[in-house]
């Protein structure tokens, strides 16, 4: 058939594991493999089991994070930020 490259899924689940940690986008990955003749289908099916595959390795994270911030004035000290009159009514 035209179009289709001879290689097992799971060589492109490996291609697309690796190339995803290196920091290349999912489509450009993609595309790439489908521009080299692979079959869409057969490219996207692989993508969907790499990513699958990464979730369940990927850390859970048990609490939710939180991001602090203070607002500094020219010289480097913190300054108060107050907040609008209607979120303070409004308890927002």
């Amino acid at each position: 058939m035209a179009g289709i490259r001879r290689g097992s899924k799971e060589q492109l689940i490996e291609y697309f594991k690796k190339n995803l940690k290196k920091g290349y986008t999912t489509d450009s990955l993609k595309w790439a493999l489908i521009n080299q003749g692979y079959s869409r289908v057969i490219v996207e099916e692989a993508l969907e089991m790499a990513q699958k595959e990464m979730a369940k390795e990927a850390p859970i994270l048990k609490e939710k994070p939180r991001i602090n911030y203070q607002v500094l004035d020219k010289e480097g000290k913190p300054v108060e930020v107050k907040r609008p009159w209607w979120k303070r009514i409004f308890g927002l």
